[in-house]
């Protein structure tokens, strides 16, 4: 049976192990079905000296926290990118463009990490004055003009735990108060926390690669789901379950303006005429905004 270290470093350096032996897996070394794909065959982690870390914080005005900074120093990101192939239309000659991306954000080499920090703001902002008409109850009365709804947002972003890039659309909550500083997943006001902790964070971005998961034959459908091992649904459910008792000031009243994101704090939202399927709507909707169905402003 898999043993996950409940201290943090010994976590982090196990994490190490148990990803770089599965990246080493191939079909014809292992019996195992579940492989790492093709471009992450072989990777290593590639960490950080404290030297390093300091020049970071340095270049862009930033603290990292604690746990960041440990997983900076062992892990930080792996020596290779992913290539993503994509065209910038549907049209039948559209030329093909590579972008090529960090598996964790490289904050040695990659230039696109300042405009992340700017990703959150902008997307919310989005959302605000846009077609989702995003607003908080505890901003006061809707304003008519766009420019003065940026403005009372933008005090209250200002007042908010700051948000540390970590990959994708990955942030960590940057507050030395909080006793655990939960990792948010973000695509504009459409939130939800993906890790109460970085250990929490990890093993929910990682399982595929630690191999914490097993094929279940299902016998309905015929077919093999992966499910995950029981060591890790023991610590899902944990945090799941002390989840309701947790705040995260200022995101929370956010994370909760939508259905999507009830469950990260362990609640069950209240399902209209007991539908078992709940589409992902607002739960707090000012008196002159219709209350309608989340449409994702297309950005990932």
């Amino acid at each position: 049976m898999t043993e996950i270290p409940e201290n943090y470093i010994e976590f982090l350096y196990w994490i190490k192990e148990k990803t770089e032996s599965f990246w080493n897996k191939t079909s014809e070394n292992s019996s195992n079905s579940l492989i790492g794909e093709e471009w992450i065959r072989g990777a290593r982690w590639i960490g950080l000296t404290e030297n390093e870390i300091d020049k970071v914080e340095a270049k862009y005005s930033i603290q990292f926290m604690p746990e960041h900074r440990e997983f900076l120093k062992i892990l930080h990101t792996i020596d290779r990118k992913e290539e993503i192939k994509y065209t910038e239309n549907f049209e039948e000659n559209a030329k093909i463009r590579i972008e090529k991306r960090s598996f964790f954000y490289n904050w040695m080499e990659d230039e696109d990490i300042a405009a992340r920090f700017q990703w959150p703001v902008e997307t919310l902002l989005e959302d605000i004055v846009g077609v989702n008409s995003v607003w908080l109850k505890s901003w006061g009365p809707v304003p008519d003009s766009d420019e003065e709804k940026k403005k009372i947002f933008m005090k209250w972003y200002n007042e908010a735990p700051k948000l540390i890039p970590v990959t994708g659309h990955r942030f960590l909550v940057s507050d030395l108060h909080l006793k655990d500083r939960p990792i948010l997943s973000l695509i504009g006001s459409d939130i939800i926390v993906y890790g109460w902790n970085f250990r929490h964070y990890l093993l929910h971005e990682l399982e595929h690669y630690l191999n914490l998961n097993e094929l279940v034959y299902d016998d309905q459908d015929k077919c093999y789901y992966p499910e995950n091992r029981k060591e890790l649904k023991e610590i899902y459910e944990f945090e799941w379950n002390n989840a309701q008792g947790r705040d995260i000031p200022y995101w929370k009243e956010m994370i909760l303006l939508w259905t999507s994101g009830w469950s990260s704090f362990g609640l069950e939202y209240p399902h209209q005429d007991n539908a078992i399927v709940q589409p992902i709507m607002k739960t707090y909707t000012p008196e002159d905004i219709k209350n309608e169905q989340k449409l994702f402003n297309g950005r990932t």
